[in-house]
């Protein structure tokens, strides 16, 4: 079968792999969709931190697909049933996992980073982690589970008060899911802060009250503060942006080696907390699996480029240039039904 695999850093290519063989209690899985983001690049570029990666691997952690076959004898799931599939793939056995944080694993496994991903004509994935979609939920909306369910996790975190004041910062694919995931709390407003006024339209589709795109429009009032693009300006901004006793949340990733420089007086004398959140737990993906089945949440309008698997350098030029046009998600598409 053909695969989009980075063989190692800075070496991408479509190669011919042998099909997958599924595990017992496996499933046999054709994908559809798979999208590309800040993190594909990353693994292309060699600046994913090698703890959480392995090369060569086929790309792909942000998928749906349709199955072909179990293994196994005693599936629940039917083979031409459409599913997403939970990426990190927990032991269930360490502390952590017992606890309930299976984001923590303390035995680090995840399609696309230790196990081959999507980008291929078909994947084999453990049966349990996967999930059915209702025939409402689109093929967009079921690839963007994997980010929603990032988003969620550091959400929970927060312990959202209704009719509050939330600032969002970042106006990409994340700063989006995190206001769409937002209407859940009931917020009183959520400012979204961004650099590209062509977010506008998404920004505010997505459920912001107002998008802002200069630092003297910010209230400086906010009982949360979701940082969401991913740089060290904006965590600063972020953190410079939460009222008294505000909670603020990381959830964008810069670059590994960026370092943060804090004012610890300023810091106490606000009382501020800051939550750093990694990956999802798999309470945080049903939950998420959950909303867009029963309807609550499309995500739909967030993607807005699609390309072939050969196309995979036009989705990655997209990611990488700004173009004066919306960007939010990349997809590839796999297998069109």
């Amino acid at each position: 079968m053909k695969a989009l695999r980075c063989l190692a850093p800075h070496n991408v290519q479509i190669v011919e792999v042998p099909n997958p063989q599924p595990l017992q209690h496996d499933l046999l899985i054709k994908p559809i969709a798979t999208g590309i983001c800040g993190t594909d690049i990353e693994i292309i570029e060699g600046g994913v931190d090698p703890a959480f990666i392995r090369y060569p691997i086929t790309l792909g952690h942000e998928w749906v697909g349709r199955v072909v076959a179990a293994t196994g004898g005693s599936s629940s799931i039917l083979a031409g049933s459409r599913v997403v599939v939970e990426g990190i793939i927990p032991c269930s056995l360490c502390e952590e996992c017992q606890n309930g944080a299976t984001n923590r694993c303390e035995t680090y496994d995840e399609i696309g980073f230790t196990r081959d991903g999507a980008a291929a004509e078909f994947i084999s994935a453990p049966e349990h982690l996967a999930h059915v979609l209702s025939d409402n939920v689109s093929d967009e909306s079921a690839a963007l589970i994997e980010p929603a369910a990032v988003v969620f996790q550091g959400l929970t975190k927060l312990d959202i008060k209704s009719q509050a004041r939330i600032l969002v910062v970042g106006d990409g694919t994340i700063g989006l899911l995190a206001t769409a995931m937002l209407k859940k709390f009931t917020p009183a407003h959520v400012d979204v802060f961004g650099i590209r006024a062509e977010q506008r339209e998404m920004v505010i589709k997505a459920g912001a009250t107002r998008f802002i795109t200069e630092v003297a429009e910010l209230s400086n009032d906010y009982h949360y503060v979701i940082e969401a693009a991913g740089a060290i300006a904006a965590v600063e901004l972020a953190i410079s942006q939460g009222r008294r006793g505000a909670k603020v949340l990381l959830l964008g990733y810069p670059e590994q080696a960026a370092r943060l420089q804090l004012g610890v007086h300023d810091l106490i004398n606000r009382d501020l907390t800051i939550y750093a959140s990694f990956s999802y737990t798999r309470h945080s993906w049903k939950a998420v699996v959950e909303l867009l089945n029963s309807g609550a949440v499309d995500l739909t309008f967030i993607v807005t480029h699609r390309f072939g698997m050969e196309e995979w350098h036009h989705a990655i030029e997209v990611l990488r240039k700004s173009t004066g046009q919306p960007r939010g998600k990349v997809l590839l598409t796999l297998n069109p039904h």
